[in-house]
């Protein structure tokens, strides 16, 4: 009896030795040998944020690699399951997993990666933030140089650069793009998200729509919460309609070198088109690449009697009809 037990105990030890040793031999070959996986050359694109198991899953549903749990397994055994960057990846035909892995991690099958423009950014900054992701050629200079001595035509209007027309968005851009494609993606967007009553509201205020696009871009320089972007859009619309100067700080900021956390009188008197203290109309050209709220605030001014503002905290400005009532909100908020 004892022998009948220790030889069924043997036997189950066994066939639990073959299983396991058959398990193992399933999860090398799915990771270091199968190359039945993609069956052809396949494209993925990973958001931003994604976990890794959810990378994983995406990989298997696309055929890109057999399934998802030995991907996960070799990924977490290696400590190799939070290195993988968000973009698009290309890989070709027949790859074994550990491949694909490999690729992921060193960024070698990325053919586009994602890249943030924020609101605002002039195009100098556009050509930094493009060079730091590595597209774009990854110079800086070629490409702010490509932005300044480029135009697009806007409802007839030629613009002077690309200045004010590089929306500001997330964008998937290709790694090996140049500084032209980047460009051609940043203004096809531009064109989605102008306002679809762009060219009547132009018409309605009497400028062109690059004009209102340069108001658009005072206001992104200026507001600070979007409620008050159309108010500040009427201030600029009152001055320009009886010749006062615009006087907004952000056009200084943009006529100088570099970037100053506070202006100086003599700042004021600096002479460049750009200089709204010194110089009625418009700057020349945009003094940034504005948003959606600012360009919708620009074709859509409030009807306002306000001529002037003045930051008073919290994102708020106050705003006043009179000089006088100005004078007094300034000794107000900036003492």
């Amino acid at each position: 009896m004892l022998r009948k037990i220790v030889l069924a105990f043997t036997v189950t030890i066994v066939v639990a030795a073959l299983c396991c040793a058959g398990i193992f031999g399933w999860i090398l070959y799915s990771v270091y040998h199968d190359t039945a996986y993609p069956e052809r050359a396949t494209q993925i694109v990973i958001s931003r944020g994604m976990a890794f198991n959810e990378i994983a899953t995406q990989l298997a549903e696309q055929g890109i690699i057999s399934n998802a749990w030995t991907f996960r397994l070799l990924a977490k055994l290696r400590h190799d399951d939070t290195g993988i960057h968000a973009g698009e990846y290309r890989f070709v035909a027949h790859q074994t997993q550990n491949t694909v892995l490999a690729q992921l991690l060193s960024g070698g099958a990325q053919v586009a990666v994602w890249v943030t423009i924020p609101e605002g950014f002039t195009a100098k900054q556009i050509a930094e933030r493009l060079q730091s992701a590595d597209v774009a050629g990854g110079n800086v200079q070629a490409t702010e140089a490509y932005f300044m001595h480029h135009h697009i035509v806007v409802d007839g209007a030629r613009t002077k650069n690309l200045e004010g027309f590089l929306f500001p968005s997330t964008y998937l851009i290709p790694t090996a793009s140049s500084p032209d494609q980047a460009a051609a993606i940043l203004t096809n967007q531009f064109f989605a998200e102008l306002p679809k009553d762009a060219i009547a509201r132009s018409k309605a205020l009497h400028f062109t729509v690059p004009q209102i696009v340069t108001i658009a871009s005072l206001i992104e320089g200026e507001a600070k919460i979007d409620e008050e972007r159309p108010i500040m859009a009427g201030v600029y619309y009152n001055r320009l309609r009886i010749g006062m100067p615009l006087e907004v700080d952000a056009t200084i900021e943009y006529a100088l070198p570099a970037h100053k956390t506070e202006l100086s009188f003599a700042d004021l008197r600096i002479n460049s088109p750009y200089n709204s203290y010194t110089h009625t109309g418009l700057p020349p050209t945009p003094i940034a690449n504005p948003g959606a709220a600012s360009l919708w605030a620009a074709f859509h001014p409030a009807k306002t009697p306000y001529l002037y503002y003045v930051y008073k905290g919290n994102g708020h400005h106050a705003f006043a009809k009179t000089l006088e009532e100005h004078n007094a909100n300034v000794a107000r908020y900036l003492q």
